[in-house]
């Protein structure tokens, strides 16, 4: 009985020391204006609503900021795809090529991942699509089926004008990527000029798409009732299923008029663009975009996504530092240096059980910094708790914004990226957030194997359709 009531009393104690460790007022009143409002993001809504109208309209889209590119994807996934089909999924520092065999409602899916080399990333673009065909040739000769036609889907997860299912123009460059002779040019033509160049593998690229896309149609073969793919990982982006009328951006004789529905890749990343979130933009936010390499352009992505997320928790504690309010005012040189908080960092500090901080005292002593007190500790947390908070605030009210937009209950949205799969938090703040802005009942699903699977299934629809 003693030790039981021993036991209670030190409960007690460090229940009470804990609960005494709250983030300073400085902290707070640092951090305060990235923390938004219902109504704030209710304004976003409204914002991003009347910016999507603009990029699905003919007269207006090329003047859009939300660009809202037609797919040219008009069907969805049934079950009775049969065979074997490529996915190459292009959209980071690494790109993936997959197989995947279908066989009514069963899959076996093989693949490899590639590294993209910074030279090739800022090279030229005949470079970048020789690297890439030369690994699809590696691939697909590991597997011995060189001498099979194999269609492939290419999810390409930077903004394109697609003026078909198997052409899609390069808009700009995103994601630290800039290859010369790519821009304006059709990547899929590109693509095949470099699988020809080399002439030993046959492959019949039957669709390009974005990873949004390729989420959506991977999520939609599991579930019938998604209808819209979230990205939140390197980069942020959404696509959504719309009305065929409403797109009324597309060209003539590239779609079928009369099926009822068309994907939608929103390249919502862009909005913020031209002052229309300027209402939210913190001094954070604006170093992160001064010191980027397409400035002024991608705002809403540069808010949420994991290319920024670390950064401008790096950006707020330094601030914080310098001004004594963290660290006794001591600012290590690694703490200071551009792109060494990484966005991993604040998933991992945020996994710390409530009082404890050993996560965070790991990642602080990379950074140089061994003098952490508890409450620092509670303060790093508080910081990486309102940018990942934020991040998730504002693409829940972009999915807000679409379930109002398509105005149906039980919509899935498909999701998948790294900020959503590992940050512990994300997918409850999106859940609870999405519910509070708007009325519709919806689900979030985790897309299990990214948007590979979605691109081959994108390929076998279309090679069905042949």
């Amino acid at each position: 009985m003693f030790f039981y009531l021993v036991t209670v009393l030190n409960s007690i104690v460090a229940f009470r020391s804990y609960k005494q460790i709250r983030p300073t007022n400085q902290i707070k009143d640092a951090c305060k204006d990235l923390v938004l409002s219902d109504e704030q993001l209710q304004l976003v809504m409204e914002r991003l609503t009347n910016e999507i109208e603009r990029g699905l309209c003919k007269e207006t889209h090329d003047d859009a900021i939300v660009r809202c590119y037609t797919t040219y994807v008009q069907n969805l996934p049934n079950g009775t795809e049969k065979g074997n089909f490529l996915a190459l999924d292009l959209g980071g520092t690494n790109f993936r090529v997959l197989l995947i065999t279908l066989d009514y409602g069963h899959f076996d899916m093989k693949s490899k991942i590639y590294a993209i080399p910074q030279s090739l990333m800022l090279g030229t673009g005949t470079q970048l699509f020789d690297h890439i065909a030369q690994c699809l040739a590696l691939f697909v000769k590991d597997l011995k089926l060189e001498n099979e036609v194999l269609p492939l889907g290419f999810t390409f997860s930077f903004p394109l004008t697609q003026q078909g299912l198997t052409k899609g123009l390069l808009v700009r460059w995103t994601k630290g990527f800039n290859c010369s002779g790519v821009v304006n040019e059709d990547v899929v033509a590109l693509l095949e000029e470099a699988i020809a160049r080399r002439n030993d593998i046959k492959i019949d690229v039957c669709a390009i798409l974005n990873d949004t896309t390729g989420t959506l149609m991977s999520c939609a073969w599991k579930n019938k009732n998604c209808r819209v793919g979230l990205i939140v990982g390197t980069g942020c982006n959404v696509c959504y299923v719309e009305k065929t009328e409403n797109a009324k951006c597309a060209q003539t004789g590239q779609y079928d008029p009369e099926k009822p529905h068309m994907l939608i890749n929103a390249e919502w990343g862009a909005f913020g663009e031209r002052g229309t979130l300027d209402f939210v933009l913190t001094e954070f936010d604006r170093d992160i975009d001064e010191n980027s390499i397409n400035k002024g352009k991608q705002l809403f992505e540069k808010m949420i996504s994991g290319m920024y997320m670390g950064e401008l928790a790096r950006l707020v504690l330094e601030k914080l530092t310098n001004e004594g309010s963290l660290f006794n005012g001591k600012c290590s040189c690694e703490l200071k240096k551009r792109g060494k908080f990484f966005t991993k960092y604040v998933s991992e500090i945020e996994s710390d059980p409530k009082g404890k901080y050993g996560n965070c005292r790991e990642i602080l002593a990379e950074l140089g910094i061994t003098n952490a007190t508890d409450q620092d500790c509670e303060n790093v947390r508080y910081v990486c708790s309102i940018v990942s908070r934020r991040a998730a605030h504002l693409a829940s009210a972009g999915i807000a914004c679409l379930l109002n937009k398509m105005g149906e209950n039980n919509v899935t949205v498909g999701v998948d990226g790294s900020v959503y799969r590992f940050h512990p938090h994300f997918h409850d703040l999106m859940v609870e957030k999405i519910s509070s802005l708007q009325s519709y009942k919806f689900d979030l699903m985790l897309s299990e194997d990214g948007s590979g699977r979605g691109a081959a299934l994108v390929a076998a629809v279309a090679s069905q359709k042949r």
